[in-house]
């Protein structure tokens, strides 16, 4: 955001994952104002200067065969997230000088892959998590589009990214809010998905539950149905809870009294309900754990460790949807009855 290169982090392919491409779109939330945005451009979410020049691939990333046994020779890219949109950004704020060309950065770092052998690729899987799963989501199509007319497979991977657009506790609806300044701000409304802008306005397609069912790329959707961030930026933020009320519970859940938990089984609710037509397609698939986490795809012990539906895992889970090995559309039943979730709070 503040005019410095774009950049990624590549570790190449090797043995039989030589000819195979992962493509990891960074997250790190969004910005919705001149201030804030500002602020980012003094951290690596907003400065390639910031950034570091060499970072961990862990999870769905590692070269580990234990870690990842899936992917881990692929040649696997993480493209640092840059304009607090969700690469969906495209204009240039004269008054702060703040860049905003996450869309531009996105297209050319695509382009950029394809020239250095990504266009050879016998498969692919555009992945992310949170604002990453967000844009894997916005992105899916684009992603197949530059592949057209070749046989290569290719599949995305969202984690984290389902976010809802739902009412909070002080009866507003403070991501909706958000959101709509995000678009505005940023320019985002000429890149968002025809399939929905053509019935609903840019705010509303900036919503996975608005997308989902018209992507036309397989994708999966790996989500916790108690997503921490959206309990505690959505749902409860500090704004619809000026007494405080929520302060302990959306940050421990055992401090939950039942009406809190009450409002946290209905959030997962209005989850299960935005993947039912998503999930009617056999192309598609779907990890709902019933866990209080955020991002999964990013640790060993989420990716490939205890957190499971009816004893399969999620890297199993999302390596057998990719090879069709097996369907998977996996929900969890309601909290607590899952003794495989890793909690964060």
């Amino acid at each position: 955001m503040d005019g410095t290169p774009a950049a990624y982090h590549l570790d190449p392919g090797f043995g039989a994952g030589n000819n195979s491409w992962i493509v990891n779109l960074e997250g790190g939330g969004w910005c919705n104002n001149a201030r804030t945005c500002k602020f980012r451009t003094r951290s690596h979410h907003g400065s390639s200067d910031l950034m570091e020049r060499r970072i961990a691939f862990t999870g769905i990333m590692s070269a580990s065969p234990a870690e990842n046994p899936d992917f881990y020779n692929w040649n696997r890219v993480k493209i640092r997230y840059c304009d607090s949109a969700s690469f969906a950004g495209n204009t240039f704020d004269k008054g702060t000088g703040l860049y905003f060309r996450g869309q531009r950065i996105w297209e050319e770092s695509i382009q950029h892959l394809l020239s250095i052998g990504m266009a050879s690729a016998e498969q692919v899987l555009l992945t992310g998590c949170s604002a990453g799963g967000l844009a894997a989501i916005l992105h899916c199509d684009q992603f197949s589009a530059f592949f057209s007319g070749r046989s290569t497979t290719i599949k995305c991977l969202a984690d984290a990214g389902l976010f809802l657009d739902a009412v909070d506790i002080s009866g507003g609806r403070s991501l909706r809010s958000y959101y709509a300044d995000i678009v505005y701000m940023q320019g985002v409304a000429q890149h968002l998905p025809p399939t929905c802008t053509d019935h609903l306005d840019a705010t509303s397609c900036f919503f996975p539950q608005n997308i989902i069912d018209g992507i036309k790329t397989p994708i999966f959707l790996l989500n916790a149905a108690y997503d921490v961030w959206q309990i505690e930026e959505s749902l409860a933020p500090n704004r619809a809870d000026p007494n405080g009320s929520w302060r302990t519970c959306k940050f421990n859940r055992s401090a939950c009294n039942a009406y809190q938990l009450k409002f946290l089984q209905d959030f997962r609710e209005q989850m299960v309900a935005s993947v039912k037509g998503f999930s009617r397609s056999t192309s598609n698939g779907l990890f709902l754990n019933s866990c209080f986490s955020h991002c999964q795809s990013k640790l060993p012990a989420t990716w490939n460790g205890s957190p499971a539906i009816q004893n399969k895992g999620i890297a199993k889970s999302v390596g057998d949807w990719y090879f069709g090995r097996a369907e998977v559309k996996a929900i969890d039943c309601p909290y607590p009855c899952d003794n495989t979730c890793r909690h964060i709070i």
